[in-house]
């Protein structure tokens, strides 16, 4: 949506270019040199290629490479029939998974690193503040890696009740603001926030709900141009820990195999499923309080 919008600062992409980062298809043809796929395999993309030579690609950092390019934003992507790819970036789905499933690979994928990149413990208490798609794929993942609670805030009624579906304590932001409402349960705040909205609003309110030595996580995409006002210290006398977290280095992978197992709901989150043909309307639908993930696709598929 930041490439559709042209966001300034968001992306290096030179248009005209097909866009399209998150996607999911069928192999029907597989070059000479190409071992371990073949036509009909169902496969998903990860679209980041890093160049493997640069400082940060030596140092085992790529999603950092200097030189990074991706499907769908420097090359052609998924919002269309066809699509080119790198066997490199290609990961197949071994067994029958549906399509609009598989799709949810690539975010799931980065939102696993964000977890990685936290380093949560099993019977740590979390708040999420933000509970889009990548909100619910945080509160399931927070989950299964051990949180003893998931705290999820949204103003939108539908993504709370979502939220609550997968686990989480939802938490509506106004009618008590985040920070109260988990000092309630747990006087000295949570140990970890995760930030999925994309304000400067929703940062602080990550802040203010963590305890002494907590971390916080700053996932999502804010614009290139917002401005966080934050107190130096509050770092030094709460001790925290504020991270960021930027594409999906090694774990596309990952992400499939959870898929696979069936151990992280999707179907909940997807709200939407719209023909190729009516690309136009979904882009339309960013915004709509009904709207969570929203799927572009050849055809209705199981």
């Amino acid at each position: 949506m930041h490439l559709f919008c042209g966001a300034p600062g968001s992306t290096n992409t030179n248009p005209p270019v097909v866009l399209g980062h998150e996607f999911v298809g069928d192999v029907i043809e597989v070059g000479s040199q190409v071992p371990g796929l073949k036509c009909g395999d169902l496969v998903t993309i990860d679209p980041n290629i890093s160049c493997g030579q640069c400082w940060y690609c030596r140092m085992g950092e790529p999603n950092l490479c200097t030189n990074l390019t991706a499907v769908g934003v420097n090359f052609d992507g998924g919002f269309a029939e066809y699509c080119v790819v790198p066997s490199s970036q290609v990961y197949h789905f071994k067994t029958k998974v549906p399509y609009h499933h598989a799709a949810m690979a690539e975010p799931v994928a980065c939102c696993l690193h964000g977890i990685d990149r936290i380093g949560l413990r099993e019977g740590q208490t979390v708040a999420v503040v933000g509970s889009g798609a990548i909100g619910l794929i945080m509160v399931q993942l927070a989950l299964l890696g051990g949180a003893s609670q998931v705290f999820a805030s949204d103003p939108i009624e539908r993504r709370r009740k979502i939220a609550e579906q997968v686990g989480a304590v939802p938490v509506n932001p106004t009618q008590i603001d985040l920070s109260s409402f988990v000092r309630t349960r747990y006087p000295q705040g949570v140990d970890v926030a995760i930030e999925c909205a994309g304000n400067p609003i929703a940062m602080q309110e990550a802040i203010e709900s963590v305890r002494r030595g907590g971390t916080v996580m700053l996932f999502s995409v804010p614009n290139v141009d917002a401005v966080l006002q934050l107190q130096p210290y509050q770092l030094f006398q709460r001790e925290l820990k504020i991270l960021g977290s930027f594409t999906n280095p090694n774990t596309q992978g990952r992400a499939v195999d959870l898929i696979l197992s069936k151990r992280i709901q999707l179907e909940p989150l997807i709200t939407h499923r719209l023909p190729l043909e009516s690309i136009k309307e979904a882009f339309q639908l960013f915004g709509n309080p009904d709207a969570i993930k929203i799927i572009v696709e050849m055809s209705a598929r199981a």
